[in-house]
């Protein structure tokens, strides 16, 4: 019997059922997918983390809340991951790149060496969703990075 995830891994302001996320997460869910929502630990200590420390600091987080993702031995042969993230959960895209995943990644921090070093490194297709006003969005890079790209005029990181 095939088991499929959706990892929902939110922005750094607010937490993974924000409607942006939660639109994707409920797309997955109707095609059967189990939804694993992370919630970050200590939230106001991401504010003291220097960029060089999101990266690692988001790993640990998304180890935290499904461990048993990056252990081939407790993960089923069978299983299907996706991972949806917005922002600062876009750091996850290493864990992706790694590991073969599927994502979707909403308003990726494309100004981030780690995130776009990530999704150079993808073997799976991944959907890169921004706004032209976004300043951590990069229309060209994204179109460099994967052919599924889903930029909206004028919208912020907010997506507004």
């Amino acid at each position: 019997m095939s088991s499929r995830e959706a990892i929902i891994l939110p922005g750094g302001q607010f937490g993974p059922h924000t409607p942006l996320l939660m639109f994707a997460a409920d797309a997955a869910e109707h095609r059967g997918a189990r939804l694993t929502p992370v919630s970050w630990d200590d939230p106001d200590g991401l504010l003291t983390l220097s960029p060089e420390e999101l990266g690692p600091w988001v790993l640990g987080q998304l180890d935290r809340a499904a461990p048993s993702l990056r252990s081939a031995d407790e993960r089923p042969q069978d299983s299907a991951t996706l991972l949806i993230a917005k922002s600062l959960g876009t750091h996850a895209a290493v864990v992706a790149a790694e590991l073969g995943l599927p994502a979707v990644w909403l308003t990726p921090v494309l100004t981030s060496q780690w995130v776009v070093d990530g999704l150079r490194r993808a073997t799976a297709p991944f959907l890169l969703v921004g706004g032209t006003g976004d300043r951590l969005w990069d229309s060209g890079l994204a179109r460099e990075l994967s052919p599924y790209v889903l930029e909206i005029a004028e919208a912020d990181h907010g997506m507004g």
